[in-house]
């Protein structure tokens, strides 16, 4: 793992380890926490005030976090960079990364799982390496080389039997669902390339907690109409809905992303959305011994043509 100093003094390696560790696993649960809460919510209520809960929490946990040490010692590192004020400029770059990596994809990803498995969303999640290289190459930030074409050949192919292995009665609906996910995961592989371009400017905190206000704002209008609409089921709601609301907004949005914003001053965007390739297993894993998901060979198959392509294109990669 190669780690970049250049964005101020460079955090050890057991402490990128672990904050990796942390990033997948929050995100892991986090297919089973929006599965639990689409039993008891409709999608769009779901997604929109998940949102909304992570901007409140974010702009919750701002001053708190200011306090502690560690975020005191990296908003002064490489502080020549850092902006002190806030300008048209800077509320520009929050809004697009607010709402193609809070927005966008937030809301795709949930409304996505109400229509396919844990094993198809976490699939096309994990595939972000190549969305991420696409964008890269696209950005002019890599080159493409046929390695790399010959790898994003492999999981297209991985992502097209999965998208048709199901049944024709099922096949509709995951299809949607893919699709959606697909969106989604598209809207953060443009959050991590743009976000890296100004990751040195910013401290995670700020970036992090303007991104979710900007985020939620976006969604807002419809967060309320969908609460009002509600009404008294509110109160009916059972404990799994409000552990699932609780745990998307406030550990696998505000936390995890500002883990991963953190993340993004030290790594490259690629070397970081590379260890996408453990959330595809650990889901699965975890909605098969949890929800009682199964898949059949075909799926299982296109998964892994899918997760190899990605191996191949980023193994190549400097360690």
């Amino acid at each position: 793992m190669r780690v970049d100093s250049s964005s101020g003094r460079a955090p050890s390696r057991p402490i990128v380890w672990l904050a990796l560790i942390f990033l997948t696993t929050v995100w892991a649960l986090n297919f089973i926490a929006g599965k639990i809460g689409l039993r008891y919510l409709p999608a769009m209520t779901l997604a929109s005030i998940r949102v909304v809960l992570a901007g409140i929490f974010m702009l919750l946990l701002n001053p708190v976090c200011r306090r502690l040490p560690a975020f005191r010692q990296a908003s002064t590192n490489g502080s020549t960079s850092h902006k002190s004020q806030v300008t048209i400029q800077d509320l520009w770059t929050f809004l697009y990364l607010g709402f193609l990596g809070v927005t966008v994809n937030q809301v795709c990803f949930t409304i996505g799982l109400r229509f396919t498995s844990v094993t198809h969303s976490a699939i096309i999640v994990g595939m972000g390496p190549i969305y991420a290289l696409i964008l890269a190459v696209l950005f002019r930030l890599e080159s493409a080389t046929l390695r790399k074409v010959l790898g994003m050949t492999i999981s297209l192919v991985g992502v097209i039997l999965l998208a048709t292995a199901r049944d024709s009665a099922q096949h509709s609906p995951t299809l949607l669902g893919d699709f959606i996910t697909f969106i989604g995961s598209l809207g953060f592989a443009f959050y991590a390339v743009l976000g890296k371009r100004v990751a040195a400017r910013y401290d995670a905190l700020s970036m992090t907690t303007y991104n979710f206000l900007f985020g939620a704002l976006f969604v807002l209008p419809i967060a309320i109409h969908r609460a009002i609409a509600l009404g008294p089921h509110w109160l009916a709601l059972p404990w799994p809905a409000w552990a699932a609301f609780i745990y998307m907004a406030l550990f696998s949005s505000a936390l995890a992303y500002l883990f991963y914003f953190w993340l993004l001053r030290y790594l490259e965007v690629t070397q970081l959305a590379a260890y996408n390739y453990l959330l595809p297993v650990s889901a699965s894993l975890l909605g098969i011994l949890l929800l009682g998901e199964r898949g059949s060979w075909p799926e299982l198959l296109g998964g892994a043509l899918a997760l190899a392509g990605v191996y191949f294109v980023e193994s190549t990669r400097a360690a």
